[in-house]
């Protein structure tokens, strides 16, 4: 009698173990985990169903459910060096960066086969098209606003990709040499024209401050003198052998006259007979 219960209880605890297996099984082999960082596209039998994650989720088994997962992080693709032409015609070589993240996991799967290669050759057409609608000292002082445009004409094409363009810059602008050479002396030619506009501006001020010194001192003559001193005093405070000494031309004019008048007197006296002595 012991003997067919034990059979019994084999026969009956048998199925369950193995029910118990499978069950296991389809648990372990249903369990997805996803990190913080992604997300799972769920499809059920080829349609999309829902999106999922982060955590501890399950799928339905034997393919019923499948999943994609995808990186909702921010990521930097480095564009390569293109060669373009710029709208004044100078061919230039420009390599630029781009930092994009996935917000819509769903449309980055079903709407675009490859979101990562379409983003690029985006990118790529978009640094072309907007290098060659600007000239090349735009291209090389504004690039704060070519940035910007660049961004800004990405942004509607990724929205339907579930993108977000998070920055899309400039990093190199390369020159011919022959280029450079040309802004080389551009940039001479510049900075000499500064120069000369600085040192005749400065000349024009000392000619307007020596104008209204002249006319302060015309009505002062003492002013004058003190600054004819002045000038005697700076010259002597120097180790030099030579001192020049400044006269006003009307010392000179007045000295002339002067010798002028002592020599004519002269003449005159010596002219004049002497006068007959008492003893003749």
């Amino acid at each position: 009698m012991q003997t067919g219960i034990l059979g019994l209880d084999f026969i009956i605890s048998g199925p369950i173990v193995f029910l118990g297996l499978v069950v296991l099984v389809l648990l372990a082999t249903s369990i997805r985990i996803a990190q913080e960082y992604q997300r799972g596209v769920i499809f059920r039998l080829g349609r999309y169903v829902s999106t999922r994650g982060p955590g501890l989720y399950l799928l339905i088994p034997f393919g019923i459910e499948t999943q994609t997962l995808i990186d909702i992080r921010i990521k930097t693709v480095p564009i390569e060096s293109q060669e373009t032409i710029t709208r004044d015609s100078v061919t230039i070589r420009v390599n630029a960066a781009l930092w994009y993240k996935v917000i819509d996991p769903a449309k980055s799967v079903i709407a675009v086969t490859d979101v990562f290669a379409a983003i690029y050759q985006l990118a790529l057409t978009t640094l072309r098209n907007t290098i060659g609608q600007h000239d090349l000292d735009e291209v090389l002082q504004a690039r704060d606003k070519i940035n910007e445009i660049l961004r800004q004409s990405v942004i509607p094409a990724t929205a339907g990709w579930g993108i977000e363009i998070e920055r899309l810059e400039m990093k190199d602008v390369e020159l011919p040499a022959n280029m450079q050479q040309v802004m080389a002396m551009q940039a001479e030619a510049i900075r000499e024209k500064r120069a000369r506009i600085i040192k005749a501006e400065a000349e024009l001020e000392a000619s307007v401050k020596l104008t209204q010194a002249s006319v302060q001192m015309m009505g002062n003559p003492a002013a004058l003198e003190l600054r004819r001193m002045q000038m005697i005093s700076e010259v002597g405070a120097d180790n030099n052998t030579t001192t020049i000494i400044m006269i006003p031309s009307d010392f000179v004019t007045m000295a002339k006259s002067l010798s002028d008048y002592v020599q004519d007197g002269r003449l005159a006296k010596q002219a004049t007979p002497a006068p007959p002595s008492p003893s003749a």
